[in-house]
């Protein structure tokens, strides 16, 4: 039997919930190297898209994911089956080391002066008017508090729930609601007059 399938089965447990990725990531603790494999093309493609939501940049993204990967196959020895699933603490380390990037930017360049991306195809305005977009929210979401800023984006960005966001960052539903609801006003009057443009609407 290989060591990905014994994890396959000891992760059926009746007394866990079943984490396919997290039975990967204990294979690969194991010296399955296939896991490993199986296991980054399963998380990677998510992790980019979640990081290049947040920071709006592709070459900041691929940065953040392999750093987030490089320190989940670091702590896979200690990957204890059932406490936490691989995908929501993927999540959690994606968003924090997207809000300290976030944060590196803040105060270093203002909103307005921002600079749209350069238009390599007019012929695709469209394209790069939604990357503009993200880009200027991308800015407003480094003026907020670094907690706002996780549960705006896990929220309005991921499209995660309450409780799938109180998860990732360990925190209570109830606090998730609250952060979520500053985060939304500091965005509303860090892009004040810029709504329209941005399609938030009156979300």
């Amino acid at each position: 039997m290989s060591l990905y399938a014994r994890a396959m089965i000891d992760a059926a447990s009746p007394a866990l919930p079943f984490d396919p990725e997290g039975a990967l990531l204990l294979a690969y603790a194991n010296g399955d190297a296939r896991a490993a494999q199986d296991l980054a093309a399963a998380l990677a493609p998510r992790a980019l898209a979640q990081a290049t939501r947040m920071l709006a940049d592709r070459a900041e993204a691929e940065d953040v994911t392999q750093e987030a990967l490089l320190r989940l196959w670091r702590i896979a020895p200690d990957w204890r089956q059932g406490e936490a699933r691989v995908s929501t603490w993927l999540y959690r380390v994606v968003a924090n080391l997207c809000t300290d990037r976030l944060r590196q930017r803040r105060g270093s360049v203002a909103l307005d002066e921002v600079a749209e991306p350069p238009d390599p195809a007019p012929s695709v305005a469209d394209r790069m008017q939604g990357e503009a977009r993200m880009r200027a929210l991308s800015d407003a979401l480094a003026a907020l508090p670094e907690r706002q800023a996780q549960a705006v984006a896990l929220r309005h960005l991921e499209g995660l729930s309450n409780p799938e966001i109180a998860a990732v960052m360990d925190i209570g539903v109830e606090a998730v609601e609250s952060l979520t609801a500053r985060g939304k006003r500091g965005l509303a009057a860090i892009l004040a007059g810029r709504r329209t443009e941005l399609g938030y609407g009156d979300e």
